[in-house]
């Protein structure tokens, strides 16, 4: 009904037409003549075809790559953006960083321009999250502000339109356009080609949204517009949405169920990226590793997909199609100088074949984001993460036995529904067990749809989820500090990032295993062992000798200029010398 809405100023059906039947001939001879001009009326506007082009179906690409879905109601010409200034503010996970970048993809090919100065801004978007109230509270205090701001420009003579993206959209709907009277457009995260007439609609003077989750959609020809610092980084989407159904998580709800990108599109993004001198890709999806295109029948065989041992799913197994090893293979081979990494897997789809090839392939970094959620067995079944505490440490040594110099991070959740001190005092020792070096906390915050809404209660007390989670960082920090300090002495491969955030003298950059690195910013040899110096630049590897290391990073002294592909030469080289 949204969509039907943005329809109603484009015709009218007036109160004189409607009319009493009458007996008389005379009478009926009358309401013949009206009927007859009320059809003429009605064949010159909109038809039953106009409706339906406007219902989210899968697209075929034209020829040029452009987007072929029109509206004849609506012409062409009124789509563009004639240079209308676009200011998007992105809050949340890295798929809204992608998600920014489909969206202004989209727009650009409209005419539309993006700016950086919220103050000329002709249209602002929004493109938000809804996994923790906390983040959707900031969205409704940025709203307050905006709107205040678009009252203001509301007597000058270039009014502002304000839009809401993504999982917020999805998930909340009417609530936003009846409670912020002021909001022009609501578009979900499978609409993001229709903001182009969205913006139109409410260019018009009313509101439009499109909040249509698709099963299709996966924007595999929309090549998203990047913006990474210095161009040597870059975040690649290769499946959207979620089955998992976690009782806790929002996800399936405002990003649909799982479908992935065409094998095809992800390999020619990634060359791309490759040909503009891009050393860093990450592969994007709600659960990454739970990849499978069965986009060509040549995919489609009949085996089924294999996941962890001791692990299970809430859905039925499934069958064929190219898996993430199959993805990460082909994605590896297309540049051996540039870092794989991907986020964020479920520790469900970590078959040994997927481990096997991370440790052989010198650039998939040796880097597993692990989320445990929680370390009580009876909080897992609650959550229906589909595996037990004693399944998820076997997961865990297998990887450390596949792969000795592995880095994990993981997830936790404090204060889940009915956890107790024993189930927080066995997530403690967890951490403990495992030493990650890098952790995403938080204190349970539930969720409206999800199955603990509807059938569990949020029983525990926010002073109490808050010590718990105080607690768990605490542990994490302390464990962190023991396995950073354990490099403390090595050399480690080091991708450039750019000036430290703290001091202009440093420099900053990434190990294999995502841990940050600070050092001086000073030339360096090109070669060890070589005369001859450079400076170091951002998108530069260098190799660190590290001299300390604390639970969020490590410091040290760039010795030398190095590559993905020397660098078993050169640890061998470095080590010999020290």
């Amino acid at each position: 009904m949204d969509y039907f809405r943005t329809l109603r100023p484009l015709f009218t059906i007036s109160q004189h037409w409607i009319r009493p039947r009458y007996c008389s001939n005379v009478a009926k001879s009358s309401v013949t003549s009206r009927e007859r001009k009320f059809k003429s009326h009605i064949s010159s506007g909109p038809n039953f075809q106009d409706f339906l082009k406007g219902v989210s179906v899968p697209k075929t690409p034209a020829a040029d790559g452009q987007d072929c879905d029109t509206h004849s109601y609506l012409s062409e010409e009124l789509h563009m953006g004639n240079s209308r200034k676009v200011y998007f503010e992105t809050y949340g996970c890295q798929m809204n960083v992608n998600d920014t970048e489909i969206a202004w993809s989209i727009l650009q090919r409209k005419g539309y321009q993006r700016t950086a100065d919220l103050s000329e801004a002709d249209v602002v978007l929004l493109v938000t999250c809804s996994i923790r109230d906390k983040a959707e509270q900031t969205i409704w205090n940025r709203l307050q502000q905006l709107t205040a701001m678009k009252k203001r420009r509301l007597k000058t003579r270039t009014p502002m339109k304000i839009g809401i993206l993504g999982c917020m959209a999805e998930r909340l709907k009417v609530e936003i356009l009846e409670r912020e009277k002021l909001v022009d457009v609501l578009a979900g995260p499978d609409a993001y080609r229709d903001l182009p007439r969205l913006l139109t609609v409410a260019e018009g003077g009313q509101q439009a949204s499109n909040v249509l989750l698709s099963l299709e959609e996966t924007y595999a020809d929309v090549m998203p517009v990047q913006h990474a610092p210095q161009g040597h980084s870059a975040f690649v989407s290769i499946m959207r949405g979620c089955d998992n159904m976690c009782s806790y998580c929002i996800v399936p709800f405002t990003r649909g169920r799982e479908r992935s990108r065409p094998v095809s599109s992800i390999l020619e993004e990634v060359r791309m990226l490759s040909d503009q001198g891009v050393k860093e890709v990450t592969l994007l999806g709600q659960n990454v590793n739970s990849y499978r295109d069965t986009s060509e029948e040549q995919f489609c065989g009949s085996d089924l997909t294999q996941l962890s041992r001791g692990f299970k799913t809430v859905y039925r197994t499934k069958q064929g199609g190219l898996r993430f090893s199959d993805l990460l293979d082909r994605v590896s081979c297309i540049d051996p100088d540039m870092r794989i990494r991907f986020t964020s897997p479920h520790p469900k789809d970590f078959p040994d074949e997927v481990l096997h090839l991370i440790a052989e392939r010198r650039n998939i970094c040796q880097q597993i984001h692990l989320p445990a959620q929680s370390g009580s067995s009876k909080i897992l079944k609650a959550m229906h993460r589909g595996y037990t505490r004693e399944a998820y440490l076997d997961l865990v040594r297998n990887i450390k036995t596949i792969i000795p110099e592995v880095s994990l991070s993981s997830d936790f959740i404090s204060g889940f529904c009915g956890e107790t001190e024993d189930d927080h005092q066995q997530t403690l020792s967890l951490i403990r067990e495992v030493g990650y070096n890098v952790g995403f906390l938080f204190a349970y915050s539930m969720r409206k749809k999800t199955h603990a809404f509807h059938r569990l209660q949020d029983d525990v007390p926010a002073e109490v989820k808050q010590r718990r989670l105080e607690e768990c960082i605490s542990v994490f920090r302390e464990e962190a500090a023991k396995v950073n300090a354990a490099l403390v002495g090595s050399t480690e491969l080091v991708l450039v990032e750019g000036e430290s955030k703290r001091s202009a003298k440093d420099l900053c950059g990434r190990t294999d295993g995502n841990v940050k690195v600070i050092f001086p910013k000073e030339d360096v040899a090109v070669q060890p062992e070589d005369s001859d110096m450079a400076p170091v630049n951002a998108g530069d590897y260098v190799l660190v000798k590290i001299s300390s290391a604390n639970s969020q990073s490590l410091r040290g002294r760039a010795i030398s200029h190095s590559s993905l592909g020397d660098r078993a030469k050169h640890y061998e080289t470095v080590q010999t010398a020290v």
